[in-house]
């Protein structure tokens, strides 16, 4: 595996909070503007939180590894490690790093010539919790453990330590030398999170000794018990912390499925906790009914949740069929009745509950994109991706999503960054907006044209012989989100939107005035298949009028009599046989006798409406240039491995991190594919299968250029390539919902910025004096 691969799995397997940890600087405060959005966190300065305390907050799974750099680290154990580990450098709320002056005093590159060297200074206060103070010990030995040399080592990330030739101890203790033996653009993206090295001194002790339990840290917390039990991982105020201390005395991440959160929020089990749309929608409605006097959810039922679409004639059949002279059908019905009352009363239960809560609203570090397959078939000519991706409306796309959770819905202009980080720019001129006069000339001269004679069998099925067709099995769980990563489909299970009202949603995307409190909609599929059979039909009932009527003309059009014998010798011939109807594409695009057909693979599960919603949009936007996309909606389990990385499909959304570092990070997952001595692909992460040796020459050239405005300036020139190959097509920021507990400071949706985990504790009571105010 190489290192490049190696550090990029680590970003697919760790997930979207593995971010925070994965950062990059330079000069140019104004360099990629104002971040989309920004954090909302209830911001409040320390000597207005209470000191103690408890916060629960939710987390997806407990970690199977306390170590950051195996390819099982998952985004609760980046989550642990930026509490407890040294973060030599945050991202601040633009997402740009930062020194962290609790660890470093300086860190800069003292030398380019004949070699790069980085100096570290350290804060002479920085030591582990056994006493011992951090230094150049710890740096040496995570470089020899991830710098891929000794294979005893399991590591899933690498790229950096390779590029190291030594490290030794400076004039004092405090400084750290690191030489390099070629340029290293990203030399801050190294040593966050920093182990001690009893971690990784040896590779027993690195590939075992951190997975279940840190015996050493150095955060303003330390790590307390993990019970798989009650699935918590408790981290306590640190006694050593140097830094300002912890304002909580534990904070206590609980295992919560992302479906059951809003009834463990209800419950008082969690303070904490990102969640979906549905999670949000409820929230939103037991505060507009709490805030109505009179209305549902203030003494009458809600006009939400179970029994609220039960009609008038449903509720009088139950109770006649509850009460009827069939004992076997009553007592059936009265136990439904009484589990249908149960059910609308822990919902009104839990609606009350909830009405305290807040949801904070930010945009993740991450963004969603329409995944173009150019490995074979049509999307392997540039000119149709071009054309599929200029037939897209991405704002309108962005609104569907963004516009009714009141988030700022522009899309995307950058496959390597997100507003706000200085490598941004909206390079998406190189493919060019929404066109369809464009979208059809590119079409038109890849030689796809609507009204094409059509020759395949009746019923062919798009893409490949090969590929597998429908294999979705509704899973009974949650959607395994991680839309980044999920990566796919993580939409963490987020963004969950019920099917509800869908035929209320007007064409554009836009919501009803007052429709925004409730659930939102998702889109039907529109009836294609249903047009194109009365096209069909239409056709061939042309044809055979036509035939009728020459029939009817031979024989000088005169009419045998009533009753005339027929006469054998006199008889004409036998008409030919009729012709067959010639089918032809009508208003879809056809080539070589096949129509323009794609493999729309979406996840099925119930974590990823929203993903559903915008693939039924961008099939409508495709529809009306002539191409038909054949939906494919597939377990969330079989989604990524089955389909994406192995394939096995046309089109595909799903999303990718943001790092501070593109160079190093984002070159796999646009790195040209390399034949492999099978025969097959070595695509590393880029799943699209589309790339250049132009792009990876220029990755290959930021990531060694220690001119930091130059690397970023290499870097937009690679992704306006990489818009112009067409392969990936970003669409939005993914939305980051966050339910809060009322009181508590200095937690919620992050967005960019990385949490400072000393400062989140709860609100001070208010003085008589400030009451008084």
């Amino acid at each position: 595996m190489s290192q490049r691969r190696r550090r990029s799995l680590a970003l697919l397997t760790s997930g979207v909070l593995a971010l925070p940890l994965l950062t990059g600087c330079g000069a140019g405060d104004d360099e990629g503007g104002q971040a989309a959005a920004g954090q909302d966190i209830a911001t409040t300065t320390r000597d207005k939180v209470a000191d103690g305390g408890v916060v629960r907050w939710a987390v997806d799974t407990l970690p199977g590894t306390l170590n950051t750099f195996q390819a099982d680290a998952d985004a609760t154990t980046n989550r642990i490690a930026g509490a407890v580990l040294p973060q030599l450098f945050v991202l601040d709320a633009k997402g740009r790093p930062v020194a962290n002056p609790d660890y470093l005093e300086k860190a800069e590159v003292i030398e380019r010539e004949p070699k790069q060297v980085v100096q570290y200074k350290l804060n002479q206060k920085a030591v582990w919790s056994d006493g011992r103070e951090i230094g150049a010990a710890d740096f040496v030995a995570q470089w020899r453990a991830l710098n891929g040399k000794d294979s005893a080592y399991w590591t899933a990330r690498n790229a950096g330590y390779e590029r190291i030739e030594k490290i030794e101890k400076g004039k004092t203790d405090l400084e750290v030398r690191v030489t390099f033996n070629k340029p290293y653009a990203d030399w801050r993206s190294l040593f966050t999170p920093l182990y001690p090295k009893q971690v990784t001194g040896t590779p027993d002790a690195f590939n075992e000794g951190a997975r279940g339990a840190l015996k050493i840290t150095a955060g303003p917390f330390g790590l307390g018990a993990i019970d798989k039990k009650t699935g918590t991982a408790a981290l306590t105020r640190n006694a050593r912390w140097w830094g300002r201390p912890a304002k909580l005395d534990t904070l206590v991440l609980t295992a919560v499925p992302r479906a059951e959160r809003p009834a463990a929020l209800a419950a008082g089990k969690i303070d904490l906790a990102e969640i979906d749309r549905a999670g949000a929608d409820r929230i939103a409605l037991a505060r507009r009914d709490a805030a109505a006097k009179n209305g549902p959810g203030a003494g009458g039922a809600p006009a939400h949740g179970p029994g609220a679409a039960l009609t008038p004639a449903q509720a009088t059949l139950s109770w006649a069929t509850a009460f009827g002279a069939d004992e076997e059908k009553a007592a059936a019905e009265t136990e439904s009745r009484q589990k249908h009352l149960a059910s609308v009363k822990r919902y009104a239960d839990e609606q009350a509950a909830l009405k305290a809560f807040t949801v904070r609203k930010s945009l993740e570090p991450a963004y969603t994109q329409l995944a173009i397959n150019g490995a074979s078939g049509p999307l392997a000519d540039e000119r149709v991706r071009r054309a599929v991706a200029r037939a897209l409306d991405r704002k309108a796309l962005a609104e569907v999503v963004l516009k009714p959770l009141g988030l700022p819905a522009k899309p995307v202009g950058s496959h390597l960054a997100l507003a706000g980080q200085r490598a941004y720019a909206d390079n998406s001129d190189a493919l060019g907006g929404q066109d369809t006069q464009a979208a059809q000339a590119l079409f038109a001269d890849a030689g796809w044209r609507k009204g094409g004679k059509i020759t395949e069998p009746v019923g062919a099925k798009a893409g490949p012989e090969s590929a597998p067709q429908d294999d979705s099995k509704t899973p009974s769980g949650p959607g395994t989100g991680n839309d980044g990563l999920y990566i796919v489909g993580q939409d963490d299970g987020a963004n969950g939107e019920p099917r509800s009202a869908a035929a209320d949603r007007p064409e554009d995307g836009t919501v009803p005035a007052g429709a925004q409190d409730g659930p939102s909609p998702v889109l039907a599929p529109a009836p294609f298949g249903a047009e194109q059979r009365a096209s069909l039909l239409a056709q061939a009932a042309q044809v055979a009028r036509a035939a009728r009527a020459e029939a009817a003309d031979d024989g000088k059009g005169v009419p045998a009599r009533e009753g005339d014998a027929a006469d054998p010798a006199k008889a004409s011939p036998a008409p030919a046989p009729a012709k067959q109807p010639v089918r032809t594409s009508g208003n879809m695009l056809a080539k070589d006798g096949k129509a323009l057909s794609l493999r729309f693979v979406l996840p099925a599960g119930p974590g990823s409406e929203s993903l559903r919603t915008v693939g039924e949009r961008i099939a409508g936007m495709l529809r009306k240039v002539g191409v038909n996309t054949e939906t494919i909606k597939v377990a969330d389990d079989s989604f990524f491995k089955d389909h994406i990385a192995s394939g096995q499909y046309d089109l595909a959304l799903y999303s990718w991190p943001a790092t501070a570092y593109p160079a190093t990070d984002a070159r796999p997952i646009f790195a040209k594919p390399e034949p492999a001595a099978d025969g097959s692909l070595l695509v590393e992460q880029n799943y699209t299968r589309v790339g250049t040796d132009h792009i990876d020459q220029l990755f290959d050239q930021a990531v060694g250029e220690l001119n930091e405005e130059q690397s970023r300036e290499l870097m937009r020139k690679a992704d306006a390539r990489i818009w112009a190959a067409a392969g990936s097509i970003p669409l939005f920021q993914r939305p980051e919902l966050v339910a809060v507990k009322p009181g508590l400071a200095n937690a919620g949706a992050f967005g960019l910025g990385a949490p400072r985990y000393q400062d989140i504790g709860w609100r001070k009571a208010p003085t008589a004096k400030e009451k008084k105010k």
